[in-house]
């Protein structure tokens, strides 16, 4: 079975929707997924000054945090953040700062590696987000896998080769376009993943 592993950071909730959309994809294969929120380091002021970020807050209290043996254990990882000044949030990059016992130890070497991301208008770094993500992925010398555009979905609908993403106009939540693209892109996830761990394997 592979294993996929969807980590990301959603402050509203739009990341995390499509965090789990893209674990449905990849479980519609028979991957066996874990989809793990970073944890939030905003000020609690700022978060309560936002009455959308506090109840995403709030709703997520329980829900289970990623850890390092998440990544280890995963054939195929997905990241995913909010864009933020045409990077990565924050509070993603804090959770992505303390991998480098993994790096050190070569754990992420070959694991399958792509990104996802919202942001509030269309030219407003969906693209550069991605990129700045999938820089940790060429450190760990993981695999990228872009969505491409080999789904009639991407290449008629959705349409960023990068990774899934939404643009999130006046707070919008993502719309089934954006969702079945992340379905796609945990599909091919998991299938790309499957295919290098079998070879990782001598399968």
């Amino acid at each position: 079975m592979t294993n996929i592993a969807i980590v990301y950071y959603s402050a509203t909730g739009n990341i995390a929707a499509m965090a789990n959309a893209i674990g449905e994809g990849a479980a519609s294969v028979g991957a066996e997924v874990r989809v793990r929120r970073v944890a939030e380091t905003a000020p609690a002021d700022a978060i309560a000054s936002n009455p959308k970020w506090q109840a995403h807050f709030d709703a997520m209290a329980n829900e289970p945090l990623a850890t390092l043996d998440d990544l280890e254990w995963a054939d195929g990882i997905a990241l995913g953040s909010p864009t933020r000044f045409g990077g990565p949030a924050s509070q993603l990059k804090s959770f992505l700062d303390t991998t480098g016992g993994l790096w050190f130890k070569g754990v992420l070497v070959n694991t399958v590696g792509t990104a996802f991301t919202t942001a509030s208008t269309a030219h407003g770094g969906l693209e550069s987000t991605t990129l700045a993500i999938n820089n940790h992925f060429y450190h760990w010398g993981s695999l990228i896998m872009p969505l491409g555009y080999g789904d009639e979905h991407v290449s008629k609908v959705s349409g960023n080769p990068y990774g899934a993403s939404h643009v999130s106009r006046k707070g919008s939540v993502p719309d089934e376009d954006s969702l079945k693209a992340c379905f796609v892109q945990g599909r091919q996830l998991a299938q790309v993943a499957g295919w290098v761990a079998a070879g990782k394997s001598g399968a």
